[in-house]
């Protein structure tokens, strides 16, 4: 048994304790900003709204603090919005012991003239982490009901990021492993915008050549973010793209900029209430792609980049 601390108790992080019960660990749960989440949880039935389950009775949700993660973990679990993850880079920037971290948050960050990922904003904060990250499609409330479900582990020492499988995989969650820590944190935050790109196609045949057209210019950013061209191919690349276009908030907003709404309308009329990652995404990498980036070898992610931060009506150019 180990003790293990998840950081971010929102779907995806709360989902990740189911696992790690079931693998006889002993795990806490911390949400540093929701609060009426934290209550909700903290009752007898430890309800979970967004996934719509009560949680393990074994499961222990505790206050989030900066001492709670200088407690004796043995892995700290990071589940928190990219919004969010400043934040824990400060706690963590005076860490006393050195756990295994594993970061769930997927996001890029405009720091300054780069586009970083969310272990390298942690690594600012503190050099010394030794941090993996874990990507691909899984679906928070597919993995709560069990669903099976594989992802990716990445870490330079490929060692660590298999003793970290150990400690998560079960028979309905299954994990790969790769030493391409860029490729996989690159990918499964930019497939978000791509997920918008492909929902925009409003017909199959249309649609299947906008994942095909995605696909390629996925491999040129991977190369351009010192990713592997490969990793595309895999979980956190093509396998996530394909989860994140079949359903669910990015591909619901592509469909109605393909249907001529601008980005605002669309929000307001549609997903008021919604959280929109691959919007989010765009409106802080756009800065960066349009000036640093050939935009002949990226013209839908250009295309969806203009729509979303000049309010356009979206014109695919491919």
């Amino acid at each position: 048994m180990k003790k293990i601390l998840i950081v971010g108790a929102g779907a995806m992080g709360a989902a990740f304790s189911i696992p790690l019960l079931d693998n006889g660990h002993s795990v806490v749960l911390t949400e540093p900003y929701n609060f009426k989440l934290l209550k909700k949880l903290n009752s007898k039935k430890k309800y979970h709204p967004s996934l719509n389950i009560n949680l393990p009775k074994k499961l222990k949700i505790n206050k989030f603090s900066s001492e709670i993660l200088n407690r004796n973990w043995e892995l700290i679990v990071i589940a928190v919005s990219s919004i969010g993850i400043d934040l824990i880079g400060k706690n963590l920037s005076k860490i006393k012991n050195k756990p295994p971290i594993l970061v769930l948050t997927k996001g890029l960050k405009l720091d300054g003239r780069n586009l970083i990922s969310m272990s390298s904003l942690l690594r600012k904060y503190n050099k010394n982490l030794n941090i993996s990250v874990l990507k691909g499609p899984c679906l928070a409330k597919e993995l709560a009901k069990k669903v099976k479900s594989f992802t990716v582990v990445a870490n330079k020492n490929i060692n660590t990021a298999k003793k970290i499988g150990k400690l998560i995989s079960t028979n309905y969650y299954q994990t790969e492993f790769s030493r391409d820590v860029n490729g996989v944190e690159f990918l499964s935050a930019i497939k978000n915008i791509y997920s918008m790109i492909i929902g925009a196609g409003q017909w199959h045949n249309t649609s299947s050549a906008l994942f095909r057209k995605s696909i390629d210019e996925m491999k040129y950013l991977a190369n351009y973010f010192k990713g592997k061209k490969e990793t595309v191919y895999g979980l956190a690349g093509l396998g996530d793209l394909y989860v994140s276009a079949m359903g669910g908030r990015n591909s619901k907003m592509g469909e109605y900029l393909g249907k001529g709404y601008t980005f605002t309308q669309a929000k307001k009329k549609f997903m008021k209430n919604d959280t929109v990652e691959g919007a989010d995404l765009a409106i802080e990498i756009a800065p960066f792609v349009f000036k640093k980036i050939i935009k002949r070898k990226i013209p839908l992610m250009i295309s969806l980049l203009e729509a979303i931060v000049k309010n356009k009506k979206l014109k695919i150019k491919y």
